[in-house]
């Protein structure tokens, strides 16, 4: 199993993205590098497949910019929602079991394009 490192430290330092990534099934739906860092850093794969499946949700897609919080609790499991940016929900899920290294992050995502709050 690869060691998880990824710090709250760590995405301060994203404030752009020189490269973009397209999202292996999601051909639609690019990433920055701060959103590459948290899935290469934390394992969180899941976490971007998560969020680009959730597109085809029509109360997710009527949101032109959305904000998904993923906050996880002590034993592990988690809650991933998302926002229309002015904290109403229009998604929400339960996650049975992560092991995400962080207790909470925010991604956002708007045009198409995955990002971290501090790359908008």
């Amino acid at each position: 199993m690869t060691q998880k490192t990824l710090s709250k430290a760590d995405l301060r330092q994203f404030t752009g993205t020189d490269q973009w990534y397209r999202h292996g099934l999601a051909r639609n739906v690019l990433y920055t590098d701060g959103v590459q860092h948290v899935a290469e850093a934390g394992g969180a794969y899941w976490l971007l497949d998560e969020i680009a499946f959730a597109q085809s949700i029509p109360a997710v897609t009527a949101e032109e910019f959305q904000t998904w919080r993923l906050k996880v609790n002590s034993d592990h499991a988690a809650t991933l929602a998302c926002d229309d940016g002015n904290g109403r929900i229009v998604f929400s899920k339960e996650i049975e079991f992560t092991d995400f290294p962080l207790d909470e992050i925010s991604l956002y995502f708007t045009n198409s394009v995955m990002m971290l709050p501090s790359e908008y």
